[in-house]
């Protein structure tokens, strides 16, 4: 008799953790609320929908995120395949075309012969059977109560926020420049400059623009990967200028020298006729955007087509509830994945959907799942979200500190990074034979 496994969430990491169970020959019933009812993030009725950023990070082995992605590559990870195919140009980081990348998705999830979707919210997790929760840091308000009563205690929660989109032909481009900062990869962002007079009058807008209400919020709650510029902006003049808005590197062709600050544009879809305001999150209102990000000479008449937008994200104090797999250690039958998890991040949030489909399929064939330790970036993560010794768990990207250190000395932090990244790599290839 074929196993069975129920997988709540289209997300990310809810899609590769069906992909998993579903290559190893499981029954899998997706279940994905949409188009019937969204949450405030959701624009588009595809599978893992990408709404933050088009970006997936670095591609470098001597970054975590690029070390997290490589491994994945290797264990035949779904979401970095259709990643891969769907790439834009963005310097040394893999960025997607955000609706390709969803749409690729879509279409090998749905034409899996394993994979049932099933439209509609879930408002409890399945009293039977093999379950992995995927639902996202916007978990319904139902499905929310229903985990609330079933894990006991309190959850975490952050607020995240998405940057605004242009076109590019809106660009004023007679006051920015292609550019890749320090000359580094291929010029692919588009460099918005200001001089300290322009920078001052966008300051002091930016600070002090009206923000759109979102209850209950509190700077000190706001994530530091995904800050509102506003909040960062508020914490000193020059703030923006080590952040953001960071001009070293990146000189102006028109006078040879780094501009006093430079707001960047990522391409945005594969065509380029959309970039994202990198590092422009936000939750000012709709016309505090237009007015404010308009000050900056190059955007003087930009064209917007998306306005940033602030919600409130949900997840788990995981520690205390999780194995490293995402087992719910009250009931192992039930697992997590995503941001509900406390893992940050899209590639993450892939990784933990990997883990935990690839732990339900040997659990439900009877075998024990692959021990990926804390010497790989996947292992590391898992480790992180369930290390019961953390006593204030916030929501982690991938990173080298939480990797084992090497145990001797390297000198250089890129040459010690690339020694821990060969190191996992030889791992995940010796366990490859396991999955």
């Amino acid at each position: 008799m074929q196993a069975k496994a129920t997988v709540i969430g289209a997300g990310l990491a809810g899609c590769e953790a069906a992909w998993q169970l579903a290559e190893r020959g499981v029954a899998v019933t997706l279940c994905e609320m949409k188009p019937e009812k969204r949450s405030p993030a959701h624009h588009s009725d595809d599978f893992a929908e990408l709404v933050c950023s088009n970006s997936l990070r670095s591609g470098d082995l001597s970054n975590a995120a690029g070390l997290l992605k490589e491994e994945l590559r290797r264990l035949g990870g779904l979401i970095i395949r259709c990643a891969d195919a769907t790439q834009t140009p963005a310097g040394g980081a893999l960025a997607v075309d955000r609706e390709a990348f969803s749409r690729m998705v879509t279409e090998e999830v749905r034409r899996h012969p394993n994979i049932t979707v099933a439209h509609g919210e879930v408002t409890e997790i399945p009293a039977e059977g093999a379950v992995v929760v995927a639902s996202g840091p916007l978990t319904s308000d139902a499905l929310f109560a229903h985990i609330h009563k079933l894990v006991g205690g309190d959850f975490l929660h952050f607020y995240d926020a998405a940057a605004p989109i242009v076109t590019f032909e809106s660009i004023d481009m007679e006051n920015a420049y292609f550019a890749a900062r320090y000359g580094k990869g291929t010029p692919d962002y588009i460099n918005c400059p200001m001089d300290r007079a322009q920078f001052d009058v966008f300051w002091e807008a930016l600070t002090t623009a009206e923000e759109a209400p979102v209850h209950g919020f509190e700077d000190a709650k706001v994530f530091e990967g995904c800050m509102p510029v506003e909040v960062m902006g508020r914490r000193g003049h020059d703030t923006l200028l080590f952040g953001s808005l960071k001009p070293v590197g990146l000189p102006d062709p028109r006078t040879g020298r780094d501009p006093y600050a430079v707001l960047q544009l990522r391409r945005d879809n594969a065509q380029g006729t959309l970039y994202n305001l990198v590092g422009c999150q936000t939750h000012l209102k709709f016309g505090e955007q237009k007015r404010v990000f308009s000050m900056i000479p190059a955007l003087k008449d930009a064209e917007f087509v998306r306005y940033g937008v602030m919600h409130r994200n949900t997840f788990l104090d995981s520690p205390r509830l999780l194995g490293h797999n995402f087992e719910l250690r009250a009931d192992p039958r039930i697992r997590f994945a995503g941001q509900v998890t406390g893992v940050e991040g899209y590639i993450e949030s892939d990784a933990s959907g990997f883990l935990a489909g690839l732990a339900a399929a040997c659990a439900l064939s009877g075998r024990p799942a692959p021990d990926f330790p804390d010497t790989t970036a996947i292992g590391a993560l898992g480790r992180y979200v369930s290390n019961g010794t953390v006593t204030k768990f916030q929501p982690m990207n991938i990173n080298f500190g939480i990797l084992a250190p090497l145990g001797y000395r390297v000198k250089g932090k890129k040459e010690k990074n690339m020694a821990i990244a060969e190191r996992a790599l030889a791992v995940i290839d010796s366990l490859k034979g396991e999955i």
